[in-house]
């Protein structure tokens, strides 16, 4: 323990050294106030922990040394990555956080405990909390830095540390998601680490053995790196240019890359250098500087046209700007030639982070918080699985870009491979949602073309046009994608909801009464797998309603044969959906927020649960009623969900109750006298609470049992009202 305690003071002392320009010395003693007077309270709860034994205090500093050292942070970044485990373990408030550090600091210190809650519940980004994680990143970029940092200093730190599966799970989570979130930021010396670590553990033995030969190899690259630098060396100095020259070899998990798109060995890559020229130039001259580096490289070695990449006169989105070219240099191998000044090279190094330190440059963080807010739309789209989220999350994350223009000559940046659709929504939802083609240098094109840098590109509409499920196999970008997805919904909605109602206006013409789960089978029988396809079909014309009612009354004749009893029919029939609902005569007014805030929907409350405002709610899509809305605690909602999950829609309460609900109570007591009236005065000593009906029988146990129904507020007010009923002597249980 002392020894971590030195530990912990000497790289305390390490952060305020390098942090002297950035922290005042006022907010560096309260910080080192609390890491010395609190670090020794702190018991070790954190998931880091439990799976790798790391002391957290020392886990907390090494990654703020590496927020400032490798990312470049702000103050309020560092402040909340060594403080924020404190507030966690509530040893210092939020206020007092506040009071002393400042609202900025507190904001993200408040998005790193949320997604701390998130890694407690599950540490894998496997789960379903993948997307309230996602959210949490979304709220705060800032608080994705020190995640990012904090899984460089984790990565690091566990070779010899927690079994094989742990390593890997934590190995995993950084390929998928930290090392895409570095990319974006331009973090691409920390992104590059992530992946070869994440390889290390989850490709181990190919990790060691491209290390090893690259290692056997080493002295041969340097010697032919040293031998391709010279003459650049010698032109560049007798241009008069200042000047300094990186040669690298690329890293593990890029040359494994190579490997397997090529489905070569080690030996077959040959791009295995990269040479970065750095320039010392005035801001007025950055541009001019460069392109004339470009100019005597490629004057001395053959360069590839293909592999020309220009980001100084259009900056990637994160800020970072080069000139790339690949030239054929001795013995017939490819070297890459990275071309930037020392401003550039400061951003290519630190990212957004560095970007924002630079006065009088275009602030390119706006284009990550649009970024984050397609993600959030996608998250929030109702039909979007965690699977897709995922994967859609890292096409946008890790693209390039390309370039395209309007006929006006605006410039839109959009990832690579997206298509007209994408750049459609990208300019406005409506647009893409009517999207019927376009023009693209002047040539008709459809909707699934995919863009290039350079494209003139004009956009067609037609008013008739909505989007079409296939638009997924073409939109790539993840505002297309979850707009899409949105409308799809609707349309499918409105479609049910029409060929409901015409279904219900056919069966009351032939006297039938419509029994959901004759109808399911019907559905399944007339060949349709999803029951939104059916009702696609009858709106559609495509299925006639005529077949689909003798198909019926066939299906319904067969379960006739089945179960003879008409008992047992009437029981099962009383636990359907629609005869367990009840027309409240509330469906026009706001109570109820149905889907994504969908309008003019008609909406039940089921009889058999009476779920009132505060409870937790799920709607499903029923035949001939609109929505039905059931308590989730439901037994009806628990089978519906089992049996037919595609029907469920998200509901919500709306933000205030704008009416009464009805409620009935089960009552089980000893049959004494006066007990009702007891119970009956009570809810009449009640304030806008209403015994709309009761119903008590005896039994010859001494007990009785029964039902009332009151009319009431909310779900609060009723929890009120059970605990002075369940008070009455005698009562032995109220329940819902």
């Amino acid at each position: 323990m002392n020894a971590q305690r030195e530990q912990i003071i000497e790289t305390l002392q390490r952060v305020e050294s390098l942090t002297a320009d950035t922290i005042s010395k006022d907010d560096l003693q309260h910080i080192r106030h609390i890491v010395l007077e609190h670090s020794k309270d702190i018991e070790q709860q954190t998931e880091i922990e439990r799976e790798f034994g790391l002391n957290p205090i020392l886990f907390d500093l090494q990654t703020a040394l590496i927020t400032i050292e490798e990312i470049g942070a702000s103050r309020a970044i560092i402040i909340s990555t060594l403080l924020h485990e404190y507030v966690h373990h509530g040893l210092i408030s939020e206020d007092e956080i506040n009071t002393t550090f400042g609202a900025d600091v507190v904001k993200i210190i408040h998005g790193l405990l949320k997604v701390n809650e998130l890694y407690a519940k599950s540490s894998s980004v496997e789960t379903e909390n993948y997307r309230d994680l996602m959210l949490s990143f979304a709220e705060d970029m800032r608080v994705i830095f020190i995640i990012i940092a904090d899984r460089v200093n984790l990565m690091r730190q566990i070779k010899e540390l927690g079994s094989d599966e742990t390593r890997r799970k934590v190995a995993y989570e950084a390929s998928i998601l930290y090392a895409p979130l570095a990319h974006k930021l331009g973090l691409y010396l920390i992104k590059s680490e992530l992946e070869d670590l994440s390889l290390k553990y989850l490709e181990t033995e190919t990790f060691y053995m491209i290390k090893e030969k690259l290692n056997a190899t080493k002295r041969t690259r340097d010697e032919y790196i040293r031998k391709f630098i010279a003459p650049i060396e010698e032109k560049l100095q007798a241009a008069g240019l200042k000047f300094h020259i990186k040669g690298r070899t690329k890293s593990i998990h890029s040359i494994w890359q190579k490997m397997q798109k090529q489905r070569c060995q080690f030996e077959g890559i040959y791009d295995l250098f990269a040479i970065r020229i750095i320039l010392d130039s005035k801001p007025e001259k950055e541009k001019q500087d460069c392109w004339q580096v470009y100019s005597i490289v490629t004057d001395m070695y053959r360069p590839n046209p293909k592999r020309l990449r220009d980001w100084l006169s259009v900056p990637k989105s994160n800020g970072y700007e080069s000139l790339h070219t690949t030239v054929m240099g001795p013995e017939g191998k490819w070297v890459e030639i990275q071309i930037r000044t020392e401003r550039m090279d400061d951003i290519a190094e630190h990212g957004l982070a560095a970007h924002w330190r630079y006065k009088g440059v275009k602030d390119s963080g706006a284009k990550l918080e649009d970024l984050l807010k397609d993600i959030r739309s996608a998250l929030e789209t109702q039909g979007t699985s965690d699977e897709q989220v995922v994967d859609q999350f890292k096409v946008d994350l890790y693209s390039d870009e390309v370039f395209v223009f309007t006929p006006k000559g605006d410039l839109f940046k959009m990832p690579k491979g997206a298509t007209l659709l994408d750049f459609a929504f990208q300019i406005h939802t409506n647009i893409g949602s009517h999207c019927s083609g376009g023009l693209v240098n002047g040539k008709n094109v459809p909707v699934r073309t995919k863009l290039q840098t350079g494209d003139q590109v004009e956009i067609l509409t037609n008013p008739n046009q909505l989007p079409k499920r296939d638009w997924l196999n073409y939109a790539i970008t993840s505002k297309a994608r979850s707009k899409i997805r949105q409308s799809i919904n609707e349309q499918e909605l409105r479609t049910a909801t029409y060929a409901k109602e015409m279904l219900e206006r056919k069966f009351k013409n032939k006297k039938l009464e419509m029994v959901e789960p004759t109808l399911m089978k019907t559905i399944k029988r007339l060949g349709f797998k999803h029951v939104m396809e059916f009702y696609k079909a009858l709106t559609e014309e495509v299925l006639g309603v005529d077949r689909v009612i003798d198909t019926y009354i066939e299906e319904q004749k067969r379960e006739n044969n089945e179960l003879p009893l008409a008992e047992t029919v009437s029981a099962s029939t009383f636990r359907l959906d629609e005869d367990n609902e009840d027309l409240t005569g509330r469906s026009g007014k706001d109570v109820l927020l149905i889907g994504n805030n969908i309008k003019g929907v008609e909406y039940n409350l089921a009889k058999c649960c009476n779920p009132i405002y505060g409870d937790d709610i799920v709607g499903f899509v029923t035949v001939s009623r609109g929505i039905t809305i059931h308590r989730k605690n439901c037994p009806n909602c628990r089978r519906l969900l089992e049996q037919m999950s595609y029907r469920a829609i998200e509901v919500n309460w709306a933000t205030q109750s704008s009416g009464q609900f009805s409620s009935t109570l089960h009552i089980v007591g000893n049959d004494d006298v006066g007990i009702v009236s007891n119970i009956t005065s009570i809810i009449a000593k009640e304030k806008n609470i209403l015994l709309r009906s009761i119903d008590i029988k005896s039994s010859e146990d001494g007990l009785f049992a029964g039902n009332l129904t009151v009319i009431i507020d909310d779900n609060k007010r009723l929890n009120q009202l059970i605990k002075k009923i369940q008070a009455v002597k005698g009562v032995k249980s109220v329940t819902r």
